[in-house]
């Protein structure tokens, strides 16, 4: 069997009176990130390690953040299209791990609903899908809540 790993980052800048979306879903809280699109670090984490995988480029050379087409645009919809080209090349998902950094807000009850909601996106089996989230202890940009990241590895198989 072919398989092939893939890595993808991201991080963007908080600010108040944005939208905080995490995995797909609408996480309330007091600051939001400043995006051109929905912002949601995990998603652009993971569509980087897909796409990287295969050696698709990037999300930004797929879906660039200059382009009117994708202002604002929900994060699941770069997922789906990013998942679609790596299955167009004859791949699929055996495991995605992943790790949000951020102060705040604590993540740990939300866990569960991102991880639902990226295997019914992707459509795999939600044992699939790893969601971890860490804090940097109020180190770095992340612990003084000016921004926050995303990590994430995927493992994928020749079908």
């Amino acid at each position: 069997m072919d398989f092939r790993i893939g890595y993808g980052f991201d991080v963007h800048r908080l600010a108040e009176g944005e939208t905080l979306w995490l995995g797909g879903i609408l996480i309330l809280h007091t600051k939001g990130t400043v995006a051109h699109s929905d912002g949601d670090v995990l998603i652009h984490a993971i569509c980087d390690a897909l796409l990287g995988a295969l050696k698709l480029r990037d999300i930004g050379t797929h879906f660039p953040d200059n382009s009117a087409e994708y202002k604002n645009i929900d994060s699941k919809i770069l997922l789906d299209k990013s998942y679609s080209l790596v299955k167009s090349r004859g791949y699929e998902i055996v495991n995605i791990d992943s790790t949000i950094t951020a102060q705040q807000p604590k993540l740990k009850p939300f866990i569960p609903e991102m991880e639902e909601t990226l295997a019914n996106i992707l459509q795999v089996e939600i044992d699939s899908i790893s969601v971890k989230a860490t804090t940097t202890e109020g180190l770095s940009f992340e612990g003084r809540e000016e921004g926050i990241s995303a990590n994430a590895v995927v493992l994928l198989k020749k079908i």
